[in-house]
């Protein structure tokens, strides 16, 4: 049931941070317009207009690398993660072993040496 409520949040988080940058493009084209006066009311549109597109592409593009770096980063470390556990397991295992070989060694010479 956590899945879907996490998936609900991702998008509406999503939504509001991309409904922020735009608002941020759109701030920032009319800041540049606003610096050129002699554009027309059109030219002022049509500015805006390509500034907050190009902006939002920028922004996507980053947000994408992002992403496909963050998914490189976590298989590379669950595979460093499972190559450790691995390791682990096995140190355990000789470990183990090599309790009950000097266990059982030890009962035998106790065994031997009563004799």
């Amino acid at each position: 049931m956590d899945e879907p409520r996490n998936a609900l949040a991702d998008e509406t988080e999503g939504f509001l941070l991309a409904h922020v940058h735009r608002e941020e493009a759109q701030r920032e084209a009319e800041q540049l317009c606003a610096r050129m006066p002699w554009l027309t009311t059109a030219q002022t549109e049509e500015i805006t207009g390509h500034y907050v597109r190009r902006r939002l592409d920028v922004t996507r593009q980053l947000m994408l690398g992002t992403v496909r770096r963050a998914d490189e980063l976590r298989q590379e470390y669950e595979s460093r993660y499972a190559h450790l556990r691995r390791t682990l397991l096995r140190c355990h295992a000789a470990g183990a072993c090599a309790v009950v070989a000097c266990a059982a060694g030890a009962g035998a010479l106790a065994g031997v040496l009563t004799r």
